[in-house]
C-alpha cells in the first residue's frame, strides 16, 4: 500500500473521509503515469481497486456502483455524472445528458443507443475507458464496442482488466495506439484458503447449507453455473432458516437492486448468484465464497474467488466438486498457481459442537452487557428492568427450565443442519484412477500397498490393476468402494484419486 501523496487535495480529502489513507498498487501506478495523455492497458487482480476513471461498465449493477463511487470521490469538484444503464428511466437519462455531464457511466448497449439517437454528442468525448475488458468480451459486447469506438472521435483509450486474455490483447490492438502497459501484481495479499469437498451432484444444495451452518459467516456468496439453479438453492436455504437473496439475469432490475442492497446492509446474509456477481460488485465483509457448481474456466475461478480476501481481509473459498469434475478443478488450480485442500463434508456432530460453542459464547458476552451488575439494555433502555425480569423468570421457572427455554429459543432462531442421506453401497465393482505408474507388471506389486492404504482395503478387495505411464487404473470390489469414496474428500497431498465412470 502507498500513501496519498501526490493525489489532488480534494480527492485525497474524499478518500480520507471514506477511511482510505493508502493507495493500492494499481491506483498508485495510475497516479504516477509518466505520460498522462497516453493510451493505457492495465491488468491487476480482482479486488485490487481498478475502478478508476470508468466510462463503460459491463453490467447494470457495476455501472451503478461506478457512478456511486465517483459520486463521493468527485463530490468536492462539482463533477456532473450521468448514469446510462438498463433499469433506469430513459427520459431521465436524456434530461441528464442535455443538462451536461462531465462523466458518463454506461453499459455498452445503452451508450450505443444514445449515440444512435443523437442524445449524446460524440464530439464532446475525449476519453473512453473500458472497465472489466475481459468480461465485456466474455458477455459478447465486441460488436457494440466496435460500433461505439467507430462513432467516437480520436482520443485517449484506457482499458482495465483483471486478466490479460488473448481477446483483451486483440481488443487493445484494435482500439489503442502505443498504449502504456501496467501489469500489477499486488505485493500484499490477504490470506485466502481454498478447500474442496467431493459431493454427489444431487447433494450440492444440502452441503452448501451445511457449510454456511458450520462457518456462520457475516456474509456468504454462493455461485451457481446456470440461472435455473439459483432460485432452487435460494429457496432451499430460505426453508432452512437462512436470510438468503438471489441474483441472476432472470430477475428484473428492481429485484436485483433490492437483493444487492439487502446483502450489503446485512439484512440478508447469503446471496446465491450466477457469475453476474463475480465481477466488479462491491460486496463488503464477505467471509465465505462457495462454488456450488465448479468453475468452468481459470477466469471464473479467479473472479468468483476474488469476491473475498479484499481490502486486507482474509477469506475462505470452498468448491463443491463431483468426482467427475475433480481432475478439471485441480488443473484449473495448477494454472492459477494455487493449492486446494480437500476435506470431507461437514458432519452433524461438527456443526452441533460449533453451535454449542456459539451459544455459550453468547452467554459470556450478551449484547448490551458491560460489567457485572450493569444489567441488560432492554427496549426502554433500562438495564435494571431487564435484570428484574431475569430474576423473576429464574424464581418462577428454576434454573433448569430457564436454561432449556434459552437453548430452545437459540436453536429455533438458527438455520437448520441437513443430515446426509444414507449412502447407497454399489452392488458391483468400481474403477478408480491414481496418478502413479510407470508401466510393467512389477509396478503392480509396488503400487498395491499404496492403493490399499488409500481406501483402507485388503488386497483381495482390489480386482484388476492396469498400470500406465504416470497413471494406474484399478478395480475395487463392492465391499471396499465406500472407503475409496471417502478418500475423495481427504487431502491426499500430491496424490490424485478419482473414479472412472463407464470403465
Amino acid at each position: 500500500m502507498i500513501g496519498l501523496e501526490g493525489v489532488p487535495s480534494l480527492l485525497a480529502a474524499a478518500l480520507g473521509a471514506r477511511g482510505i489513507h493508502e493507495l493500492t498498487d494499481v491506483q498508485a501506478a495510475v497516479r504516477d503515469l509518466p505520460d498522462p495523455g497516453r493510451d493505457l492497458l492495465a491488468s491487476a487482480a480482482t479486488g485490487s481497486g481498478k475502478t478508476v476513471a470508468i466510462g463503460l461498465a459491463p453490467t447494470r449493477e457495476l455501472a451503478s456502483q461506478a457512478r456511486d463511487e465517483f459520486g463521493w470521490l468527485y463530490a468536492g469538484l462539482g463533477t456532473r455524472i450521468a448514469l446510462c444503464a438498463g433499469g433506469t428511466d430513459p427520459a431521465e437519462e436524456v434530461a441528464g445528458l442535455r443538462r451536461g455531464a462531465d462523466l458518463v457511466v454506461a453499459t455498452p448497449g445503452r451508450l450505443l443507443a444514445h449515440l444512435r439517437r443523437g442524445t449524446l454528442d460524440p464530439r464532446a468525448i475525449t476519453t473512453l475507458v473500458l472497465d472489466e475488458a475481459d468480461e465485456l468480451l466474455a458477455r459478447g459486447f465486441r460488436e457494440e464496442l466496435d460500433r461505439i469506438v467507430a462513432a467516437l472521435p480520436p482520443g485517449r483509450r484506457l482499458m482495465f482488466s483483471a486478466t490479460m486474455t488473448p481477446g483483451v490483447e486483440a481488443l487493445a490492438a484494435a482500439y489503442q495506439r502505443d498504449a502504456l502497459r501496467l501489469l500489477i501484481h499486488d505485493r500484499i495479499r490477504a490470506p485466502v484458503t481454498y478447500e474442496g469437498i467431493a459431493v454427489a451432484p444431487g447433494d450440492r444444495d444440502r452441503v452448501a447449507g451445511n457449510l454456511i451452518c458450520l462457518a456462520d459467516p457475516a456474509r456468504a456468496l454462493v455461485f451457481r453455473a446456470r440461472r435455473d439453479g439459483v432460485a432452487p438453492l435460494t429457496e432451499h436455504l430460505a426453508n432452512r432458516g437462512f436470510r438468503a437473496v438471489a441474483l441472476s439475469g432472470d430477475l428484473g432490475q428492481d429485484v436485483r437492486d433490492a437483493a444487492i442492497a439487502a446483502f450489503r446492509s446485512g439484512r440478508a446474509r447469503v446471496c446465491v448468484a450466477t457469475d453476474l456477481a463475480s465481477r466488479g460488485l462491491d460486496l463488503p465483509g464477505l467471509d465465505l465464497v462457495i462454488h456450488a457448481d465448479a468453475p468452468l474456466s481459470h477466469e471464473s475461478l479467479v473472479h468468483r474467488s476474488g469476491r473475498t480476501g479484499r481490502a486486507g481481509r482474509g477469506g475462505r473459498v470452498v468448491f463443491l466438486v463431483t468426482p467427475a469434475e475433480r481432475r478439471r478443478v485441480e488443473m484449473l488450480f495448477r494454472r492459477a498457481g494455487l493449492r486446494i485442500f480437500w476435506r470431507g463434508e461437514p458432519g452433524a456432530a461438527e456443526v452441533a459442537a460449533c453451535e454449542r460453542d456459539r451459544l455459550m459464547a453468547s452467554l459470556d458476552a450478551p449484547p448490551g452487557f458491560a460489567e457485572p451488575g450493569a444489567g441488560f439494555a432492554g427496549p426502554s433502555g433500562s438495564g435494571a428492568e431487564a435484570d428484574e425480569m431475569a430474576l423473576a423468570m429464574l424464581r418462577a421457572l428454576g434454573a433448569d427450565r430457564l436454561a432449556r427455554a434459552l437453548a430452545r429459543g437459540w436453536y429455533a432462531a438458527r438455520p437448520s443442519f441437513a443430515a446426509a442421506p444414507a449412502e447407497a453401497v454399489p452392488d458391483g465393482p468400481v474403477w478408480f484412477s491414481l496418478n502413479r505408474g510407470a508401466g510393467g507388471r512389477g509396478e503392480v506389486r509396488r503400487l498395491l500397498p499404496l492403493i490399499c492404504r488409500l481406501g483402507g482395503a485388503r488386497r483381495e478387495q482390489i480386482g484388476r490393476v492396469r498400470v500406465f505411464e504416470g497413471e494406474t487404473h484399478f478395480e475395487v470390489l463392492a465391499p471396499a468402494v465406500a472407503g475409496f469414496l471417502a478418500a475423495l474428500g481427504r487431502d491426499l497431498g500430491d496424490l490424485a484419486l478419482r473414479p472412472l465412470p463407464g470403465v
